[in-house]
């Protein structure tokens, strides 16, 4: 019996010549799934991930006592001290607009008394926009800052007071 079983070697698909003393087929390789794996899908970046970023990197700007507005404060103050509570302090003070490929931010911040607001206004963006584009990849067109209060150095802060039960 003879076996007529070939391993290994290519298959003679009708262009290439046959018999002895052929060259080797020439193959070329595919990649699976074809193309860049980076580009196989989407990423979406939900509003809030740009706010927090946007939060966290306001914050670290000197002279930034606060964000948002008194009243937001305040009212975030409380909702922090309720376990269960929907919206975190970091994003307090910032509205992110995502699109697929840019966004857009408000700020609300509180400045320290003594600082140059232009000054803090300028470093607030720069941190920003170098913070959201790094994270993200997204292109920030704007970031307005509204500055809503000055810390005064005598001033108490906005917390409430706890009550007595």
């Amino acid at each position: 019996m003879t076996d007529t079983t070939q391993f290994n070697r290519p298959e003679n698909r009708g262009n290439e010549p046959s018999g002895s003393g052929e060259e080797p087929r020439k193959t070329s390789t595919t990649k699976r799934g074809g193309g860049d794996p980076a580009s196989r899908g989407r990423t979406t970046i939900a509003d809030g991930v740009v706010e927090k970023i946007a939060g966290l990197a306001a914050r670290d700007v000197l002279g930034v006592h606060a964000m948002g507005s008194g009243i937001s404060r305040t009212f975030g103050a409380v909702r922090d001290r309720v376990p269960g509570s929907s919206k975190s302090s970091v994003t307090r003070g910032v509205k992110a607009e995502v699109g697929e490929v840019q966004t857009a931010l408000d700020l609300e911040i509180v400045v320290d008394y003594g600082v140059s607001i232009a000054d803090v206004a300028r470093a607030v963006r720069e941190n920003v926009i170098s913070a959201v584009e790094r994270m993200t990849g997204l292109e920030v067109v704007e970031v307005n800052i509204a500055v809503s209060d000055v810390k005064l150095p005598d001033e108490e802060e906005d917390e409430p007071e706890p009550r007595l039960q």
